[in-house]
């Protein structure tokens, strides 16, 4: 038999191989690859890790093609002359014939038997150019602008530009410093006119608030006459600002960027979930930005949502424990508040207790409480349901983050349905021993102050200062979200993790210790006994074991981008608008 491809079926060539899969060859640097049809070259090129600088293009944005220092060399096979058939190598492939002048590959699509340079004199001139027009005006003012660190600008004028300036006039200045909404602020004379604010503001935010004005060298963004920057999601403005034009008033000075680590994590102020990294340097977190999950947030996150950690180590924050003595709160040692809880409860017939838990509490935690209400003996358990207002963009009505995990731990399909009950219990006195858990009833369960007063013990697990934590007999200080390990499922169904950023302020424990601690104390266990979960991984694996959504997980294996575990029918509106636009082409996606 014939070793040549024509007499082999399977011997087919690259390009007949692509068109059956729907799928164009492109030569890259010398290289050939294979892509989707409609795949933008600047994707293309990033796909198989050959860089292609840019300003004003974003993936998640429509390409205005404005920057043009995504420029490439774009060649293809030339027209055949009149009578001519076109030519092929030994690959199938036609030669290419190279355009003289250079593409912006953000707006341009791949072809079949296309090619792209990346590099060469012509792109890498054309980039000095391009670079040099955009540093005409702009400040050489590096080691103060709250960009650097962090400012592609920079990085890509080392990376691209000439290395020396010939411009010798004035630079034209713009204004400085300019306050254009309550959390952001706009240094103009940085602006490099990519738009990329003015079409997020339009396209994601749905506030089209933003817009150049003026012409040529003088262009300025400006915000529309009347009005501010007070979207709830203006600092997603300052997250893809190239440079340093637009930055957020909390984070404005604060830290220099290389100081800080990044722990990614996930959002506990809805039930989206939204993806994080927590930016922290020493046991402080300085700011939080939102960290790209195409199923959950994309790479946006809301403003209230990214602002909401300075209670963290605020004037209000629990440190100790805490027991009541003669109706004063004193300091007291983890052993003797734990062993004081447990001894209270003992005193109370399992009728009489009732456990209020918290739907922000993690998988973990909320497993420990089922299995410290089974201790207790007590069916009488529930979490504080939290309602808001649906943003249509990303804020859920649900203001909890893990509703969807309560109700699979607990293997109930309303688990604030018994607070009803709880708190008329609490009211007419059948109810003795409250038990609360990361909640302060007086803000969102419904109690009244006077309602704290009528159990005859409350202990609770409480973060900030507080009614709730003014009426326990004993408080347990508790971590926050950026203090804990473990994990949650979104309204979507997705099991996604927290990760620790900074330790609990003072002596506050993790709300699984105490858990663990508070069943040990009540069992007569030893904390570190074999009997019962010492680390937090013990305490999956016996979740894992009672909750058949979870089988086979562990905190590993949830990954930085979750896992669906459970089907609802919960859909996030921004990411249903912004896969609408990608199969539209109107965005890559």
């Amino acid at each position: 038999m014939s070793d040549t491809p024509s007499a082999t079926a399977e011997a087919k060539l690259p390009k007949d191989i692509a068109a059956e899969k729907g799928m164009v060859n492109v030569q890259i640097d010398g290289n050939w690859h294979q892509f989707p049809k409609g795949t933008r070259m600047i994707e293309a090129c990033r796909s198989v890790k050959v860089d292609v600088p840019y300003y004003c293009y974003h993936p998640k944005l429509t390409v205005p093609g404005n920057c043009r220092m995504c420029l490439v060399q774009m060649g293809m096979p030339p027209r055949p002359a009149p009578g001519q058939d076109p030519s092929y190598d030994e690959n199938g492939y036609q030669p290419i014939g190279w355009m003289p002048r250079p593409a912006i590959s953000c707006a341009n699509t791949v072809a079949e038997n296309m090619g792209i340079r990346t590099t060469g004199e012509l792109v890498e001139k054309c980039r000095e150019g391009v670079m040099e027009f955009l540093l005409i005006n702009h400040p050489l003012d590096c080691p103060i602008c709250d960009q650097a660190g962090e400012c592609r600008l920079q990085e890509q004028s080392v990376g691209y530009g000439r290395g020396v300036s010939r411009f010798v006039d004035m630079k034209v200045k713009k204004p400085k410093n300019v306050d254009i909404g309550p959390r952001i602020r706009l240094d103009d004379e940085r602006c490099i006119m990519c738009s990329r604010c003015i079409r997020f503001m339009d396209e994601v935010a749905g506030d089209p608030v933003l817009g150049f004005t003026q012409r040529g060298t003088h262009t300025t963004l400006t915000v529309h006459p009347d009005r501010q920057l007070d979207s709830n999601y203006s600092l997603n403005t300052a997250d893809i600002c190239p440079v340093g034009a637009l930055t957020s008033n909390d984070f404005r000075f604060q830290m220099r960027v290389w100081f800080l680590k990044e722990t990614p994590s996930i959002d506990v102020n809805c039930g989206t979930g939204t993806n994080i990294i927590i930016h922290t340097r020493g046991n402080t977190i300085h700011r939080i930005t939102p960290r790209q999950n195409d199923d959950v947030n994309s790479a946006w996150m809301p403003d209230s949502h990214r602002l909401n950690f300075h209670y963290i180590d605020g004037d209000t924050r629990l440190t100790a424990p805490l027991i009541k003595d003669g109706g004063k709160h004193l300091p007291a040692s983890w052993p003797e508040a734990i062993s004081a809880t447990a001894q209270k409860l003992k005193q109370f017939d399992p009728s009489e207790i009732a456990i209020i838990a918290s739907a922000r509490m993690t998988n973990e935690e909320l497993f420990l409480v089922r299995t410290l209400a089974g201790e207790l003996k007590t069916g009488q358990f529930a979490t504080v349901p939290r309602e808001g207002e649906n943003d249509g963009i990303l804020i859920a009505a649900d203001r909890n983050p893990n509703s969807t995990g309560a109700k699979l731990v607990w293997a109930s399909s309303d688990t604030s349905g018994p607070l009803f009950a709880i708190r008329e219990g609490v009211r007419s006195g059948s109810i003795k021993a409250l038990l609360v858990l990361g909640e302060d009833l007086t803000a969102e369960a419904g109690f009244k102050t006077e309602d704290l007063a009528k159990p005859e013990f409350i202990a609770s697990i409480q973060l900030l200062a507080g009614a709730t934590a003014e009426a326990s007999d004993i408080v347990l200080p508790g971590a926050a979200f950026a203090e804990k390990r473990g994990s949650m499922v979104n309204l979507s169904g997705r099991l996604q993790r927290l990760n620790r950023a900074v330790e609990p302020q003072g002596e506050a424990h993790d709300d699984w210790e105490i858990l663990r601690d508070l069943i040990c104390a009540i069992t007569g266990q030893p904390t570190s006994g074999p009997d019962f979960p010492f680390m937090i991984e013990d305490v999956v694996k016996a979740m894992v074991a009672s909750v058949k959504e979870f089988e086979g997980i562990t905190l590993s294996k949830i990954g930085d981008l979750g896992k669906v575990v459970t089907e609802t029918d919960y859909t996030v509106p921004l990411l249903e608008n912004e896969r609408a636009r990608a199969a539209a082409g109107i965005i890559n996606g």
